[in-house]
This record gives C-alpha cells, structure tokens and sequence, in this order.
C-alpha cells in the first residue's frame, strides 16, 4: 500500500477493525480491532493514488467501478467505520485542502435559477419510476418519516403528514400551497382532513403525472390540481404554504430570494411550515458524491443559514423542532427494503446504478448518525397572532387526526 494512503488510513481509522486488501494483495490493519472484521479489496495501485488525492469522492467511485470491492462486510460496515471515525473532523491535510475548496466554491455549485433548477430536478426525481416503487412507502414519500417506538415505515410517514398538518393549523375553505409536492401524497392527505383547496407544484414530469393519478384515483381532483410550476413564477397568495424536502434543492445564493417569495406568496394571517435537512455542526458542502451523481445544486443548510435571511424577509418564526435520528430510521428501512429487491434493481438498472443508489442510501443514513445531519421544521408567520399563543393546539390537532385515522378511507376510484 502506499505509504502516505497508509498514514490516512491510521490517522482516520482509530476505532473499528478494518483489513484493506491493496493492489499488490497486501493486508493492512487499521482500528482497535473492536467490532465485527470489515475487509475491502483495493483493485490496483490507480485507485490508491484515487483515495489518497480525494477519499470523499473517489471512494464511492471505485466502489461504484467496482475497483474498491467488500470482501468482508457491506458498504454500510465499511462506511461506518469510516463515519463514526471522522465525525469530529479527523483527517489529513489532503482533506481539509478539499474541504476548503469546496466550502469556496459552493455558491458557485449552487447557483440554480429556474432552467438549471428543472434539469437538476430531472436528474434524480425523473428516472425510471420503478426504482422508487422498490423502496418507498404506498404514499411515495420521499422525505423524512416521523417515528413512534414500533412504527412500521408505513405508518411514520403518516405520521409525519399528520405532524405537518397539525403545525399548519388548517381551517376549512382555505388556500395551501404546496412547494415542491413530490408524488402528491402530503397533498392529498391535506384535502381528505379538511375541505381545503390545495395546489402541489413539482419541476419533476413523473411526479406531476404521478400526483394527478393520485388526487384521481382517491376523488379528490377538484380539492387538489398538481402543476409543473417553479415557485418563483407564482403570484398569488394562500393562507398556507408548506414545503418539504424542497428546500434542500434551493441553494445557499437563492435564500433570501426564496424566503421573500414565500412572504409574498403568503396571506397576512398566514402560515408556513418549511420542513428540510439541515446540519447541526455549521454552515458547510454538499458532499461530492451527492453533489456529482446523486442531487446536483443540492445543499443542506445550517440553521444559522436559515434564519439570518429568515429575519430579513419579513417573516416571523413562530416555532422550530428538530427531528434528530427520525431521518437515520426513515434511510435505514429504505435501505433494508432496496436490498431486499436488489436483484430486481440490478437487473433493471444494472450493477453500477446499485452500486450507487447502495453508497447513497448507506451514506445517508451514517450522515445523520454521526455527521452531523438532522431535519428541521421550522413554521413561519407574518403576523405574531397568526397562530395560538400555545403548542397545545399542535397536540390537540394531532390527536384530532389520530382519531381519523382509525376510520376507514373512501375507496379509491379502479383505474
């Protein structure tokens, strides 16, 4: 192995019981010895250059080539060691020369008007539908979940929409849009609850034809209309607007534009709930591999990010939670059920797209339990009123909520 790759190895790895297979078929150890044995295989001496010059990229490349292989182990062991071990900023020089670059130039990676924005959302939301089906819940939601001790998948991500709703404190003939409405599942949920006019809108073509199948399919197309519409071209008001997983698409330089619009685009008595990842640790990068292959012009932005244009735009925040290990278990089942169907993916998709969306959904799932990431839900105001002066009606509504779900849904229209 070649020594400097060694040095990083030691230095990262402290805790753990790694055995990295070089080009030449050396063994060489890292961590205490503790825990299960990870073995991985590094093909040649090209991919050692390739880590050493860059590990935060060039590790999921060649896992994805197929040039860095596990011979003991999953890419989610393998990941964790590596993510548990580094939480904390450990590394070399290699790597915080990358992270200071990368810090540099993140405006310029997310600089996203309308035309770049559309693209970048096609990039990811508008594959082949079926690799969603392998893994998503009935509702297609595509965001973070929201646990109670024994939930399946299935239920949290009800239990999110029915969280979000309490939050917007609905009341019946009112207005809501919905920025960034995905499949349409939240939308739907909106206007079965309350007799509310909702409006979804999506860059994405499959979801735009997936959520009209959907308010279809449950009755509900005149309460609910899905249009591909980029939110800065809106001008209009509603008494509601929420957003989730959306804002992690906007981009660091588009800020106080988006958070003007949504002043604007919202009624005086309003609310809004916006609902994104976000990290805990401070302003920083999209990782490259996320940024590369996975959500190009994506960023998860600190809080501090958020409210310092939050202030400046007119609105109010009127209340703000923070869903820590919610997203971790939400990742977690999705990839238990990707693997489960992964011959199918593999077959569908082939190796390399596997290999990738494996890399993706692991890294994920170690990011929000060890670097740092988490959700936030932060509702939105423009007058101080606006909503009760306690959080029991959030409480009260949700349980208003839980009690209808126990009642039968109407049935669904046969395609």
């Amino acid at each position: 192995m070649l020594g400097p790759l060694k040095i990083l190895f030691d230095r990262a790895i402290k805790v753990g019981n790694l055995i990295v297979i070089d080009g030449c078929g050396g063994r060489n150890s890292f961590g205490d010895g503790t825990g299960p044995e990870v073995v991985i295989r590094l093909r040649d001496p090209a991919t050692e250059r390739a880590v050493l010059l860059d590990p935060t990229l060039a590790i999921a490349e060649a896992y994805m080539d197929g040039r860095l292989e596990l011979v003991s182990g999953s890419i989610y062991d393998f990941l964790e060691i590596i993510m548990r071990d580094t939480q904390h900023g450990a590394g070399s020089w290699i790597m915080r020369f990358h992270d200071s670059v990368r810090f540099a130039m993140r405006r310029l990676q997310q600089f996203n008007p309308a035309g770049r924005s559309g693209r970048n959302v096609k990039h990811h939301y508008d594959i082949d539908q079926f690799i969603y089906d392998l893994f998503l819940d009935d509702s297609r939601q595509y965001s973070c979940a929201y646990f109670a001790p024994g939930d399946t998948l299935e239920q949290a991500q009800h239990g999110k929409m029915r969280h979000i709703a309490a939050k917007l404190d609905l009341k019946p003939g009112q207005r809501v849009l919905d920025i960034g409405s995905g499949w349409g599942g939240l939308a739907a949920y909106l206007a079965s609850i309350q007799p509310v006019d909702v409006l979804g809108i999506t860059l994405s073509d499959a979801q735009l034809e997936g959520s009209r199948k959907r308010a279809w399919a449950k009755g509900l197309d005149g309460k609910v209309r899905f249009e591909k519409e980029d939110y800065r071209q809106l001008d209009e008001q509603f008494d509601r607007i929420v957003s989730v997983g959306m804002f992690e698409h906007v981009g660091v330089n588009h800020y106080a534009s988006y958070f003007r619009k949504v002043h604007d685009l919202l009624a005086d008595d309003g609310v809004a709930l916006i609902h994104t990842i976000g990290r805990s640790d401070g302003p920083g990068y999209t990782n490259p591999f996320i940024a590369k292959y996975i959500f190009p012009g994506g960023y998860f932005p600190a809080l501090s990010e958020m409210m310092q244009v939050i202030e400046k735009s007119g609105l109010i925040v009127s209340d703000v939670e923070v869903l820590r290990l919610h997203y971790a278990e939400t990742l977690k089942a999705w990839r238990e059920r990707f693997s489960e169907k992964r011959a199918a993916a593999a077959e569908h998709m082939g190796e390399k797209f596997c290999r990738m969306w494996e890399f993706y959904l692991a890294g994920s799932e170690l990011g929000f339990r060890y670097q740092g990431l988490v959700v936030f839900q932060v509702q939105l105001v423009k007058q101080i009123d606006a909503v009760p002066m306690m959080r029991d009606y959030m409480m009260e509504e949700e349980n208003r909520l839980r009690s209808l779900d126990k009642q039968p849904e109407p049935r669904q229209r046969s395609a």
